[in-house]
C-alpha cells in the first residue's frame, strides 16, 4: 500500500468506536495482539523497554525518559498516543517520527498478515475478528522498532493497562504517573478500580516507579506490587525536591524555557547527591513528571543500563512534547493544551492563578462525546472572560451547538464557532494584548489548530492587524 492507503485504512478502523453504542459492545483483550506479535517473530522481545501507565503525564514521562535514552548514547524507539497531525508521530525512532515510506512498508506487512490470519480462522491459530486501529498500530511499533535495531523502547499505555495492547511486553521498568478519573466506563468508576486497570502493566518480579498521589491509587498499586513480588518505588518516599522555582513576571516570556516552567533539585531521601531537573515544559506537574523519569531512569541504570545522572539532566532539559501547555506566541500569549479530564483542568486552573492572576482568559474549547465536560467546563468556564466553543474534526467529537446548550449557563460571554480556526480567531479578536488566550479540550482540537498556525502566513489574523507588534 501506499502512505495514503494505509492511513485511509488505519482511519476506517478508528471509526469503530465513533458511536457510544459501538463503544459499549467493543470486546477488549489481548488475543489479537499476541497472536499478530507471534506470528511478526516477537518483535517486542528483540529490545528492552520501560512500559508507562497513568491517567495524567504518561506521555510527557514517556517522552522525558526517552529523551534520557537518547542522550545516554541509546538508539531509542518511543510509542505514544494520540497524535496531534500526523499518525507518524505515534512511533519515532531516535527522537524523530518514521518516514511515510516506512510507515507504508510496515502496514503493508501486517495488512498481508492480518488478511492471512482473518482467512485460517481462530482454530488454526488465526484471528476472530480484525484487529483494532490501536493494536494495528501497536503491532507495527514493535515490528518497526525490531527492524531498526533499537537498544531501548519506551511505550506508553494506549488506555488503562491491564487489557492494553502495548501490554505484552515484560518491561525492565514500568512507571504508573498520576492516577485519576477518565475513561470511567472503560476503566471503573472509582479510582480504585482505574488504579487497579493501571497496575494490570506490573509484571512478576518487576521494577515499578509510582507517581501516583492519591492515597487509595496507591495502595492499590502497593498490593498489586506485593502480589507480584515486584520491587516498588514510590517517588514521593524514595525523593525529595528541593528549591522549586520559576519564572515569574512579564520578564518570564524571556526567560528560557517561558512562563510557568519549573526547575527543582531532586536528591534521594537519604543521599545529599542532588541533580537539577529543568523540564522545559510549563506547569508545576511537569516536575513530578520529571521525578518520575528520573526515578525510572535511576532503576534502569541499576539493571545495567549507561545511563547517569549527566544524561537524566540533560535529556529532561532537552526533552520536546508539543500540545501541552505549548505557547503560541507573546501578546496575547496564546497557549495549546490538551485538557481532557478533569485532573487536567485542575492543572491548568493552577497554572492560570500563578501565571495570570488578575488577567482576563479568553478559552477556545472543544470535546470528545465520551469525557467528563460537565465537570471540566464547570472548572474552566466561569474563570474565563469570554469562551467560544467549537469542534475537532473527529467522528466522536460533541458538536459545538450542543456543548453550547449545555455549558451556556457557566460563562459569562459563550459563543459558537463551528471550525476551530474560526474559534481561535474569535478569540484573538476579543484579547487585548495583555490578556491570554488558551485553546484547550481534546487533543485533536490541539492538532488541528498547531497544523493551522504553523501553515498561516505572519500578520494574517484580524488581532495581529490590529496589534502589529504582537510576536
Amino acid at each position: 500500500m501506499t502512505y495514503d492507503e494505509a492511513v485511509h485504512y488505519l482511519l476506517t478502523l478508528g471509526r469503530e468506536l465513533a458511536s457510544p453504542s459501538h463503544a459499549r459492545a467493543a470486546k477488549f483483550d489481548l488475543r489479537n495482539i499476541t497472536v499478530l506479535a507471534e506470528r511478526l517473530g516477537s518483535p517486542h522481545r528483540a529490545y528492552p523497554c520501560v512500559h508507562i501507565a497513568g491517567t495524567n503525564g504518561k506521555g510527557s514521562t514517556a517522552a522525558m525518559l526517552e529523551s534520557v535514552l537518547r542522550m545516554a548514547g541509546l538508539r531509542t524507539g518511543l510509542y505514544t498516543s494520540p497524535h496531534l497531525e500526523r499518525i507518524n508521530e505515534r512511533i519515532r525512532l531516535d527522537g524523530e517520527e518514521i518516514p511515510d515510506g516506512d510507515f507504508a512498508e510496515a502496514f503493508t506487512r501486517l495488512h498481508a498478515l492480518i488478511e492471512a490470519l482473518l482467512a485460517a480462522g481462530p482454530d488454526a491459530g488465526g484471528l476472530a475478528a480484525h484487529p483494532t486501529y490501536f493494536e494495528c498500530l501497536t503491532a507495527m511499533a514493535f515490528d518497526c522498532f525490531a527492524r531498526s535495531a533499537v537498544d531501548f523502547a519506551v511505550f506508553e499505555v494506549g488506555m488503562g493497562g491491564r487489557l492494553d495492547a502495548t501490554n505484552i511486553v515484560t518491561p525492565e521498568v514500568a512507571v504508573i504517573t498520576q492516577i485519576d478519573f477518565d475513561h470511567e466506563n472503560y476503566l471503573g468508576h472509582s479510582i480504585e478500580q482505574i488504579a487497579a486497570e493501571k497496575a494490570g502493566i506490573i509484571k512478576p518480579g518487576g521494577w515499578v516507579v509510582s507517581a501516583a498521589e492519591r492515597p487509595e491509587a496507591r495502595a492499590v498499586i502497593a498490593r498489586r506490587a506485593a502480589e507480584m513480588d515486584a520491587r516498588l518505588v514510590e517517588v514521593d518516599a524514595a525523593y525529595r525536591l528541593e528549591q522549586m522555582r520559576s519564572p515569574a513576571g512579564p520578564e518570564a516570556w524571556e526567560a528560557p524555557g517561558g512562563a510557568g516552567c519549573y526547575r527543582a533539585f531532586a536528591a534521594a531521601a537519604h543521599s545529599a547527591k542532588r541533580i537539577e531537573l529543568a523540564p522545559p515544559l510549563p506547569g508545576r506537574f511537569q516536575v513530578r513528571n520529571a521525578l518520575a523519569a528520573l526515578a525510572a531512569a535511576r532503576l534502569l541504570a541499576e539493571r545495567g543500563f549507561p545511563v547517569d545522572d549527566v544524561s537524566i539532566a540533560r535529556g529532561i532539559a532537552a526533552v520536546r512534547w508539543p500540545g501541552r501547555l505549548e505557547r503560541l506566541r507573546d501578546r496575547p500569549a496564546v497557549f495549546l493544551d490538551g485538557t481532557h479530564n478533569p485532573a487536567g483542568a485542575r492543572e491548568l486552573l493552577a497554572f492560570w492563578e500563578e501565571n495570570f492572576p488578575g488577567r482576563r482568559i479568553h478559552l477556545v474549547y472543544g470535546a470528545m462525546r465520551d469525557k467528563a465536560v460537565d465537570e471540566i467546563t464547570g472548572l474552566l468556564f466561569p474563570r474565563a472572560a469570554s469562551v467560544i466553543v467549537t469542534q475537532p474534526r473527529q467522528p466522536r467529537a460533541i458538536s459545538a451547538s450542543v456543548l453550547a446548550a449545555m455549558t451556556r449557563h457557566l460563562a459569562a460571554n459563550l459563543e459558537v464557532a463551528l471550525e476551530p480556526e474560526e474559534a481561535l480567531e474569535r478569540a484573538l479578536e476579543l484579547a487585548a494584548p495583555d490578556d491570554a488566550v488558551f485553546a484547550t479540550g481534546s487533543l485533536y482540537l490541539v492538532g488541528d489548530l498547531r497544523r493551522w498556525w504553523s501553515a498561516r502566513p505572519a500578520g494574517h489574523s484580524a488581532a495581529e492587524r490590529a496589534h502589529p507588534t504582537a510576536r
